[in-house]
């Protein structure tokens, strides 16, 4: 392939890769319609890549068959050189047939059948996904699953969140729900399937994944109603750990985070054990995204007395915290620093600061102040080592002339 020139018009202005499905914009340039739908649709991009002319989404793209055709007869001209013909590409669904779908879902005996229809569309590309949402296909979704929830029929239902986490976090799409709480309880019933139920773990995850883009549109008055049991349903999630995939997970964390702004929800969590169980979890799935959303919702939750007492109960928890700084990323250490600060300030008992030497918090602190690392990470640390140098001067834990110097 190296050694093959390829034909300049065969290759993608985006891409840079040759055409499977070569589409023309109004503005006269052919993309590979995955591509270009990517640009328009995903990236919300409304000018031509190349030409620098309006492009709009609703923009028609014309499938250049001609060139499609002279791209196979290459590949199949030059099989004998290892290239494999490329695969005729399916043709794009239409928003009439997208709409179709939508009114099956009305009918009965249709309905399954329609929503199986839906998930092939939604999972296919971004066009599909966009032409399903100005369909209100999310809107007669999130319906279905309000009458799941009032029947307690799961008949359907694993689709229908399939395709509402896959649709409903496009920017465009407004929900005719009159208030987000609406679908808060059906999302809990779904959460709290046993598992006797059919495929109860994906239903959990896609239910998750749907709460995330609930909590995200919600209005603050809907925060500050949410009750004890929402709560204990997330933690119960976060308990769940062989059935969580990741893309659950980073919902159950970005929910939490969300709603531990407000302080009622903070002690709800606390009361729930939220703060032991994320230290578990971040003990066991530990990665970068995830450590920075578990150290955001503690920072929140230690910022009240009673989280930092459950904090300081768990025998990893201030181990768990120093361990991150410097490790993770630049976001990870602002937060973990934040929650060192705020159990030096309101929570430093003897035991506390013995437990902060032995695990090497003190150490950590000085590699702070030595490290390539923001002003603002440097003054939390000195300001930690100045409050309580005369507590850690005399520990054969740490070397005296560097807290000296520092603090």
């Amino acid at each position: 392939m190296e050694n093959i020139e390829v034909p300049e018009y065969f290759i993608c202005p985006i891409s840079l890769q040759i055409m499977k499905d070569p589409v023309t914009a109004i503005t006269g340039i052919t993309y590979d319609r995955e591509s270009i739908e990517h640009w328009l649709f995903k990236n919300h991009n409304t000018i031509c890549p190349v030409t620098k002319q309006p492009l709009p989404t609703d923009s028609d793209l014309t499938p250049n068959h001609t060139l499609r055709r002279l791209i196979q007869a290459w590949f199949i001209a030059n099989g004998a050189n290892g290239i494999d013909r490329i695969i005729t590409p399916k043709p794009p669904a239409s928003k009439v047939y997208v709409l179709n779908l939508v009114l099956d879902l009305s009918v009965t005996r249709s309905k399954i059948r329609a929503l199986e229809k839906l998930e092939l569309l939604a999972k296919e590309n971004e066009r599909n996904r966009q032409y399903m949402v100005e369909g209100g296909v999310h809107n007669t979704l999130v319906s279905f699953f309000i009458q799941c929830y009032k029947k307690r029929d799961i008949n359907g239902l694993e689709k229908a969140l399939t395709i509402l986490s896959l649709i409903w976090n496009i920017s465009s799409c407004e929900t005719k729900v009159e208030n987000h709480e609406e679908i808060v309880d059906p999302i809990m019933w779904a959460l709290g399937l046993d598992h006797e139920t059919q495929n109860h773990e994906v239903i959990k995850n896609h239910a998750m994944c749907v709460l995330r883009t609930v909590i995200g549109k919600a209005n603050s008055g809907t925060l500050e109603r949410l009750r004890p049991e929402f709560f204990k349903k997330m933690i119960e999630f976060l308990r769940e750990s062989s059935i969580i995939t990741q893309k659950g997970l980073d919902a159950a964390l970005h929910v939490m985070l969300d709603t531990s702004s407000l302080s009622r929800n903070r002690n709800m969590m606390i009361e729930s054990r939220a703060v032991f169980e994320l230290i578990e979890l971040e003990l066991k799935f530990s990665n970068k995204k995830t450590t920075e959303l578990i150290l955001g919702i503690l920072f929140h939750l230690c910022s009240c007395a009673d989280g930092r007492a459950q904090l300081l109960s768990h025998a990893a928890g201030i181990a768990m915290i120093t361990k991150r700084i410097l490790k993770v990323t630049p976001t990870a250490d602002v937060r973990a620093m934040s929650i060192l600060s705020l159990i030096s300030r309101y929570s430093a008992t003897c035991g506390v600061l013995q437990e902060m030497l032995k695990v090497k918090t003190v150490s950590k602190l000085c590699t702070v102040l030595q490290a390539d690392c923001p002003s603002h990470l440097k003054d939390i640390a000195r300001e930690i080592l100045r409050t309580h140098f005369d507590v850690w001067k005399n520990s054969p834990c740490v070397e005296v002339a560097t807290l000296t110097r520092y603090a």
